[in-house]
């Protein structure tokens, strides 16, 4: 059997499709990815399932999504599957027609509310133009998951479509001892809008600790500015992309994690985000939005300190509470590894297995 995953990032970052599709392959499919190919994108390494990446002219914008989806539709045309499945929303379409065209099984793998995130929401002739995508295409894919049950239960609600959970977890490794050269906070992930960063940057003002970012997005100039503004170059290391292997060990040698993301549109709300579990596997307490989907988990396995007022004064005095109270931090520490044993690949591995083999047979 052989399934195709599009996506439109570039391949060599996202973590969750190497999971899936690393484990699909052992499993016995054959699995091809579909990103795209950036100017900086670093050659890929040599994994279990085959990768494809496809040049744009255009990489941001009306025009990029046009060309891109254009591009995919005709590569996908001449392919061979059984299966096909769309990540998010941005490359749904294609997968759609070319299901239609092919007769193939369709799946829709959703890591978020793509028309509730801030760069979407916010933007009125933008969020309708998507919906109307959303509304005319997800009741057409009656196989899918998501990341966490409140983003399911929201896909039923609006269209009747029963989506299965599929966390973004790591794999479990026996943690080893991790030698700690600096005390550093970490934030990584995507630097895009609504990540706090308009108020996470004044705050380390009144942190005596650096922070390091991983990441890159569409908030990276702005954050490079307001940390320029603020006079926190020497604070505030921005180090773009990292790969994940090293990316791993950034995390271990991290004393606190940052997840915070804003409560302005529901797509943050519900979020589950895959960092919130990295800083759980990796044994460093995390500051940590208090939202549904991570307070339902952190009320169980008590690992993050919580909070919902993001103001920069907030953010700065939970930091500090963090680096200077070590009864607090030492209890969070100690909480997960314990919570890493709940909460990892091997056991989301065989719900992805079962969703497939169901459909497939």
């Amino acid at each position: 059997m052989t399934i195709y995953f599009t996506v439109t990032n570039d391949l060599g970052f996202d973590q969750r499709m190497m999971r899936i599709c690393t484990s699909l392959s052992q499993a016995g499919y054959k699995v091809v990815l579909v990103g795209r190919r950036l100017k900086k994108s670093v050659p890929l390494k040599e994994v279990d399932y085959s990768q494809q990446r496809l040049r744009c002219w255009f990489n941001k914008g009306k025009l990029f999504y046009a060309e891109y989806n254009l591009r995919l539709f005709f590569y996908l045309l001449f392919k061979k599957m059984d299966c096909i499945c769309a990540i998010d929303l941005d490359s749904i379409l294609p997968c759609l027609f070319i299901s239609r065209i092919k007769r193939t099984k369709r799946v829709y793998d959703a890591h978020e509310l793509f028309c509730e995130m801030k760069e979407i929401a916010t933007r009125p002739g933008i969020q309708k133009f998507w919906k109307k995508i959303e509304q005319y295409a997800v009741p057409q894919f009656k196989a899918g998951y998501t990341v966490n049950q409140p983003i399911a239960e929201e896909f039923y609600r609006m269209y009747g479509s029963k989506f299965g959970v599929i966390r973004n977890v790591p794999v479990f490794n026996e943690p080893g001892t991790i030698q700690k050269k600096e005390k550093y906070i970490l934030y990584q992930g995507a630097v895009n809008e609504g990540r706090c960063f308009e108020t996470l940057i004044p705050a380390m003002a009144a942190v005596d600790c650096k922070l390091v970012v991983c990441g890159d997005g569409n908030f990276m100039q702005q954050a490079k500015l307001l940390t320029k503004g603020y006079q926190l170059e020497d604070k505030v290391i921005f180090k773009g992309n990292v790969a994940p292997d090293e990316l791993r060990i950034i995390t271990a040698q991290a004393y606190i994690g940052l997840n915070l993301v804003e409560n302005n549109g529901l797509s943050n709300y519900l979020s589950l985000a895959n960092k919130f579990f990295d800083y759980i596997h990796a044994g460093i307490p995390q500051l940590c939005s208090g939202y549904p989907a991570y307070k339902e988990i952190n009320d169980i396995t008590e690992v993050a300190v919580m909070i919902t007022d993001m103001s920069d004064k907030n953010i700065a005095a939970a930091l500090n509470n963090l680096l200077l109270n070590e009864v607090v931090y030492q209890r969070l520490q100690n909480n997960c590894p314990k919570a890493a044993t709940i909460y990892n690949w091997q056991n989301e591995e065989n719900i992805l297995l079962e969703f497939y083999q169901q459909l497939l047979g």
